[in-house]
């Protein structure tokens, strides 16, 4: 079953396509990555699928519905985003900003209640912020920080949560930090994670199905481990590299060309000192 599709989309900005055409269709209960080269368009349709840039052409269905004709608050109840770098005001706290998940629930009857209280509060603890919701959100390392956010999107209590690129700028424990936290949250709840990521292996290890966009199209998709191999990433890449399997996860590992100090010659090490 499909949480989002895509029929004959087209994006552009201003005179110069970006997406032509493309159909897509998005598992419900899975991990989605969107790979590419930069400029490929994986932002633009991400930010297309939450309803962010109008299509030129083509219709973008949500659960079955076309979200052009679903109001604001509804598809916010339904589909969450976290763009690349959101920057809050200064001063904000951890709490605060947590708090905003719930703005789709708000109405002028219907203000602040005790399930969005709940809400909250489990999405501080399920993110590992609890202890930190009265500091300042700019006070925070970026790995507190991406949880922070994460937490907010946690507290819309959507089913499908897009995320442009969350592990940017954090350094490798932190980027694991974040991605595991995903993880939990799709396999615990069942959550439909859509994100675009930049680390090819990473996207290998933690997504159920790869979609690998080139010259504005879908150049492949489908399970990492039988998608990802040295023909895409020269494709989609530019990029010469060998295709091995990770010993830990199993998963594709891509070990690419290029220059650097060489200690095998004929996979035989040529000085073991340490």
């Amino acid at each position: 079953m499909e949480a989002i599709l895509t029929k004959s989309l087209t994006l552009s900005y201003g005179d110069q396509n970006i997406i032509e055409g493309l159909d897509l269709s998005i598992p419900k209960g899975e991990i989605t990555v969107f790979i590419g080269s930069n400029g490929s368009g994986k932002s633009t349709l991400l930010r297309s699928i939450a309803r962010l840039l109008k299509p030129k052409t083509g219709t973008i269905l949500l659960d079955g519905e076309a979200i052009a004709k679903l109001p604001t608050k509804e598809i916010a109840k339904r589909m969450a985003i976290l763009p690349q770098s959101p920057l809050a005001p200064e001063g904000l706290t951890v709490l605060q900003l947590v708090k905003q998940g719930r703005y789709p629930y708000q109405t002028w009857y219907k203000q602040w209640s005790e399930e969005d209280e709940e809400k909250v509060m489990y999405a501080l603890k399920a993110t590992g912020v609890e202890h930190l919701k009265d500091r300042p959100v700019d006070s925070l390392s970026g790995g507190q920080r991406q949880r922070a956010w994460i937490a907010m999107i946690l507290a819309q209590d959507t089913d499908t949560i897009l995320l442009d690129e969350p592990t940017t700028y954090l350094d490798m424990t932190h980027q694991i930090e974040i991605l595991d936290l995903l993880f939990e949250l799709n396999e615990k709840e069942n959550r439909t994670i859509v994100m675009v990521l930049h680390d090819l292996n990473l996207a290998c290890r933690y997504a159920h199905n790869i979609v690998a966009i080139k010259d504005k199209k879908i150049f492949a998709q489908g399970k990492p481990e039988f998608v990802v191999n040295c023909s895409l990433v020269k494709n989609v890449f530019q990029m010469d590299c060998e295709v091995t399997v990770d010993p830990i996860f199993g998963t594709p590992l891509c070990i690419p060309h290029g220059k650097g100090r060489c200690i095998l010659k004929n996979n035989t090490v040529l000085d073991a000192t340490v």
